[in-house]
């Protein structure tokens, strides 16, 4: 490098820039005359609005008591900045990610039939759906031994088997714990079935343990005993439990020592099994409580499948094996892993499919409807007690499933709120003149999750600036949350306005973690009944005062324009609202704009911005703000070169709303990160640039469009009424490249763009040598030197 060279850059040893001839001191004195010029207009403009804000109540000068008119707010002063900022903002795009593929699964529905008396029959087992108090209790029934014997050929042992049964010999009564299909009843008969040589007796559900007649139990018998839900329902605040009515009173230690007591004395034993919550949370406790947990599912399906295949062709277990583990066959079921009663009904199908029984089409049909039955025997009769104490674990329970479906991979803590929240709207509205409180210390949060099928893991949740550590549940399987939503919005009508009520609350929630979740599961609701969701969710939101919830509703809208029916629905009223004059239902409008679903395309969606520009003459600011916020949107999506292409014909147009719609949006490139850009369709190659700005992020993944968003800057700087916004956001980006190599490869192949006149270099060398001499916080002189080098590269151009 020459000498004349080295003396056109920074001299790094003091952070000056040097000069090696008489023409670079002029550059530099003239910046420097230009700087002093822009100070005193600034003060100069900063006396006039102090002198017309003290004005303001004084009257004219002709007397009449009019006042002077104030100037118009300036859409630049809050230039770049997200208009939810305030209140927490967007959020980083992995959250709305992540609420949009929870109901992925889920877009085509899925039909299936069940048996009108609500039973399903299984093999030789009998599902009951519904807990129906059906007056005296039958007391007993003795087990089939074909029953027993069939069970015998199939059952695989659950671990902790053995000592079940050591302490079923010791104790004579067992309490099992566990979930409805986790295979508590299969493993009851087998302990039975083997101490007892196939005597076997099943109690009525409603069969008091403690009420039981001594008579009643016969020598070397076993006896089963499943309880009901509403067992474990502790008594109304000042009542006493004995006043309780027989059969609802809660199962305690000392009636399981008196049953005990009477098996041991006839050489008989008793399981009793016990639905996870907090009566199994307190027998866990005791000597009787052991917790059941399901055998492996490959295991159980392999001994079905054995038996229902004995007799066909070799090759046919292996066959009806693999296709158990197509992605198809996996798809369809949505769910990670089976629960010993579906494993067994999986095997059925397969059975049949390998006998010819059932198509490749019936027999994916048939598997998804697993995740539909789990969720309609999740919900059957879930309020059916007369009394709101006694109904209250059954609705906690149903909350936390519907929270967890709208929550789905999001955090513990978040979606335990939520539910408690929805506990008390469904509460209110089974007993409206009972005030509901909150157990302080009900079911432990390590057994709670298994009610709704999911699981607590360690992961990490998206906040926009930084990703943090949580706690998150998820559930079991991908097409949960889908079926869970479709059975309580189609088939529980009465559920609709406690779940209404709850998913706008939450979407008026500032923090991004709660409302988008909570917007998108809206959203879905909407499309699957436009007019009762549009009018109980989206339109009260809508007309709320504060960004949140109308950014949440255009967020529902959105959501529910995915679904082609919809979509004609949604842009009509995007189209309405804009013309309405309503300015909350038109910034709703604006904000959803910023998603392409409600118009239908990019292009549509463009023009609905610049129509709103235009009609209101530029005059509000806040409605500028959102159309540029949109407009950044749109850019971040998966077509930037006709949002490029459209700035800058509104740029050029020569009415002053569209240009400083594209002056605002060019400005908010500079600083607005990608993350906080998301949308509800997939844009993968941004996703590595997410922390970015925007401006960085479409450089790094359309080297393409560096002259046409160099222009739109180049603009923003020049304008008067912009070049100080424009500045600033620049500023923020060349500090930021000097922290990251990255980010300065970037930065110095865009500033030969913005240097293509001499008053730019100007501009582009003030703006360095202000920022390396900062005393405060100086720019790292090598990188200042880069970005010196890249800006007198672009005098060629």
């Amino acid at each position: 490098m020459s000498d004349h060279d080295d003396a056109a850059r920074y001299d790094h040893r003091d952070g000056a820039a040097a000069s090696a001839d008489q023409p670079h001191d002029r550059d530099r004195d003239a910046a420097r005359d230009r700087d002093r010029d822009h100070a005193r207009d600034r003060d100069r403009d900063a006396a006039r609005d102090r002198h017309r804000d003290g004005a303001r109540d004084q009257p004219g000068r002709d007397g009449d008591g009019d006042r002077e008119p104030e100037a118009p707010p300036n859409p630049f002063d809050h230039a770049g900045s997200n208009p939810l900022g305030a209140s927490g903002g967007t959020g980083g795009a992995g959250t709305a990610h992540a609420a949009r593929a929870t109901f992925e699964h889920g877009r085509a529905e899925r039909r299936y039939d069940f048996r009108g008396d609500g039973q399903v029959f299984e093999d030789n087992t009998f599902i009951n759906q519904f807990w129906v108090d059906s007056g005296p209790p039958a007391v007993q029934g003795a087990v089939p031994r074909e029953t027993l014997a069939a069970l015998a050929d199939v059952y695989c042992e659950t671990a902790g088997y053995q000592r079940m049964k050591r302490l079923l010999r010791s104790c004579g009564v067992l309490v099992l714990t566990g979930e409805p299909g986790s295979g508590r009843t299969a493993t009851a008969l087998a302990l039975l079935s083997e101490l007892t040589d196939d005597h076997v007796t099943r109690l009525d559900p409603a069969t008091p343990v403690h009420t039981l007649a001594d008579d009643t139990v016969q020598p070397g018998h076993g006896y089963l005993l499943e309880l009901p839900p509403e067992h474990g329902t502790d008594p109304e605040p000042g009542d006493d439990d004995r006043a309780a009515p027989e059969g609802r009173r809660r199962l305690t230690e000392l009636h399981l020592d008196r049953f005990s007591g009477q098996l041991r004395a006839k050489g008989s034993y008793g399981v009793v099994l016990v639905e996870s919550g907090d009566l199994a949370d307190r027998l866990l406790q005791g000597r009787y409580g052991v917790p059941c947990p399901p055998p492996p599912p490959a295991e159980v399906l392999h001994r079905h499948l054995r038996t229902l295949l004995r007799g066909e062709p070799d090759g046919a277990l292996d066959a009806a094996r693999a296709l158990a583990a197509h992605e198809e066959v996996v798809g369809a079921l949505g769910l990670d892993e089976l629960r010993p009663r579906e494993a067994a009904r999986l095997a059925d199908h397969l059975a049949r499919h390998q006998k010819g029984e059932l198509t490749h089409d019936e027999l994916l049909r048939d598997c998804g409807t697993f995740v539909r039955a789990q969720a309609r025997a999740w919900f059957a009769g879930a309020d059916r007690p007369d009394r709101l104490p006694e109904a209250l674990p059954a609705l906690n329970a149903a909350a936390l499933r519907i929270a967890v479906a709208v929550f789905n991979g999001s955090a513990y803590s978040l979606t335990a709120e939520a539910a408690e929240l929805l506990t008390w709207e469904l509460a209110v509205t089974l007993d409206p003149e009972r005030p509901v409180g909150r157990r302080l210390f009900g079911t432990h949060a390590d057994n709670r999750p298994v009610l709704a099928r999911s699981v607590v893991e360690d992961g990490e949740i998206d906040l926009g600036a930084a990703r943090v550590p949580a706690r998150v549940i998820r559930f079991q399987g991908d097409a949960l949350a889908t079926a869970v939503l479709r059975e309580v919005w189609h088939g529980h009508h009465n559920v609709r306005g406690p779940v209404a009520r709850w998913l706008r609350g939450l979407c008026d929630d500032p923090r991004p973690e709660v409302w988008v979740r909570a917007s998108v599961a809206a959203g879905v609701l909407c499309s699957w009944d436009w007019v009762y969701g549009f009018g109980e969710l989206v339109r009260p939101l809508a007309a709320l005062d504060g960004r949140v919830p109308r950014m949440a509703a255009a967020t529902a809208l959105a959501e529910a324009a995915r679904e082609p029916r919809v979509q004609p629905a949604v842009a009509a009223t995007l189209r309405d609202w804009a013309r309405g004059g309503d300015a909350a239902l038109l910034d709703t409008a604006v904000l959803a704009h910023g998603y392409v679903l409600p118009a239908g395309s990019v292009r549509s969606s463009l023009d609905a911005l610049g129509a709103v520009a235009r009609s209101g003459d530029g005059a509000d600011p806040d409605v500028l703000a959102a159309a540029s916020f949109s407009a950044m949107r749109l850019l971040a999506s998966a077509e930037p070169e006709t949002v490029a292409d459209r700035l800058g014909h509104w740029l050029g147009d020569g009415r002053r709303p569209l240009a400083d719609l594209a002056l605002l949006t060019a400005i908010g490139t500079l600083t607005m990160r990608t993350t906080h850009l998301w949308g509800l369709t997939e844009v993968p190659e941004l996703e590595p640039h997410g922390a970015r700005p925007l401006l960085l992020a479409v450089l790094a993944t359309r080297p393409g469009l560096a002259a046409p968003l160099a222009a739109l800057v180049r603009a923003a700087l020049g304008t008067p009424r912009s070049g100080g916004p424009a500045l600033d956001g620049l500023t923020s980006l060349v500090r930021r490249a000097a922290r990251d190599p990255e980010t300065l490869r970037l930065v110095c192949g865009f500033l030969p763009l913005l240097a293509t006149t001499p008053r730019d270099r100007d501009r582009l060398r003030g703006l360095l040598t202000g920022l390396v001499r900062d005393r405060d916080k100086p720019l790292d002189r090598t990188a200042a030197g880069r970005m010196w080098d890249a800006v007198a590269e672009g005098a060629g151009r």
